[in-house]
């Protein structure tokens, strides 16, 4: 095991910058997702780290060495890719073993680590069989049993659950994290889904257009995102963002939309005073809205909205709302009876409240 540093890494293809002066820090033992939109340099990260492509400028650690110009060979990293890349003609057993067969492992401890791994994964009584005799849950499988018999210092995964159905992916993202965990192996695992990085990664590095945006632990990116970016693309549905002014008077802050008019938290208000009659973009989750109805519409900060759609998820529904600068969704009972039309109080956890500067887009608050 060991630790990854990225030091002012920079990957450029021709005039295209994919990777920009990164530079990031992976603990020793630390399962950390690097997440973001497609094409925001990602895959490229990990691509460098494997040495599958070089950098342009910045170097890269494993561990005390310098892996910069070192071959992938040499690295003593795993790999696990979106397809399963594995050899058609070959067992289970023989994919599994292929890697070590080249760097000429004796045959015995061959042996020990496939099933070894086989039997960490579940898969011990599908050695014998090829990977068309595989459902694609069980190939991902044989993938990652391929790399674990490695024993490498770090571990990099590239999309490695894309390929599955959702039933299959839920399941096999929970195997990961417990197989993670068990190994204690650096890993480093890149995704597009938000969802799949708030909940397998210790910590979480935001990419967008090849610059790293936020690394932190998944909850802090949730509650205190560093940018408008960050708190838009981290969470689902995503947060609702519209402008609103500043105004202040009587030792109080409150932020003015339209007809909705909220008071500010007296813990935030200290960040505001240079944003006094100045508009902000204000954020507010969807579940920091709540539709309620009766006697509990009476407590709390309270707007009245019309609804626009009904969205009924079972476990939750979402209302769309007509806010002041668009749509806002809020969040609402499991049952509740609506029509598009109707106007319906909405409860605002104002404690919760995100603001950004409209010009450089970083969190006030």
């Amino acid at each position: 095991m060991a630790e990854v540093i990225y030091d002012h890494v920079t990957k450029r293809f021709d005039s295209v910058v994919a990777v920009n002066d990164l530079t990031l820090e992976v603990k020793d033992g630390e399962f950390l997702v690097l997440v973001g939109p497609s094409g925001c340099g990602k895959t490229t990260a990990l691509r460098c780290l494997a040495g599958l492509e070089e950098v342009t400028s910045g170097d890269i650690l494993i561990g005390d060495r310098v892996v910069t110009h070192i071959p992938p060979k040499d690295r003593d990293i795993a790999m696990v890719f979106q397809n399963y890349a594995l050899y058609p003609h070959m067992t289970v057993y023989d994919n599994m073993a292929f890697g070590l067969k080249l760097r000429k492992v004796p045959k015995q401890e061959i042996d020990r680590r496939v099933k070894e791994a086989a039997e960490i994964l579940g898969i011990q009584d599908l050695l014998n069989r090829k990977p068309r005799q595989l459902s694609g849950g069980q190939r991902q499988r044989v993938a990652l049993g391929r790399a674990i018999v490695r024993e490498p210092q770090v571990f990099l995964m590239d999309e490695p659950l894309s390929n599955l159905d959702a039933k299959l992916r839920v399941q096999t993202r929970g195997e990961l994290i417990k197989l993670q965990r068990r190994l204690g192996v650096t890993t480093i695992y890149v995704t597009h889904d938000q969802v799949e990085a708030m909940t397998m990664g210790h910590r979480i590095a935001v990419m967008n257009q090849g610059v790293l945006q936020q690394l932190d632990t998944p909850e802090n990116l949730y509650d205190r995102p560093a940018n408008l970016f960050v708190a838009t693309f981290i969470g689902s549905p995503a947060m609702n963002i519209f402008p609103a002014k500043v105004v202040s008077g009587d030792g109080s802050y409150r932020l003015v939309a339209g007809e909705v008019t909220l008071e500010v938290p007296p813990s935030h208000r200290s960040r505001l005073a240079d944003y006094v009659d100045r508009e902000v973009l204000l954020g507010i989750r969807p579940e920091d809205l709540e539709v309620v109805v009766g006697s509990e519409a009476q407590r709390g900060d309270t707007v009245r909205l019309p609804v626009e759609l009904i969205e009924p998820l079972g476990a939750e529904t979402l209302v769309h709302l007509r806010g002041p600068a668009g749509t806002l969704i809020a969040q609402g009972e499991p049952r509740i009876h609506l029509n598009p039309g109707d106007v319906v109080t909405v409860r605002v956890r104002t404690e919760h409240l995100h603001t950004f500067d409209p010009q450089t887009e970083m969190a006030i608050f």
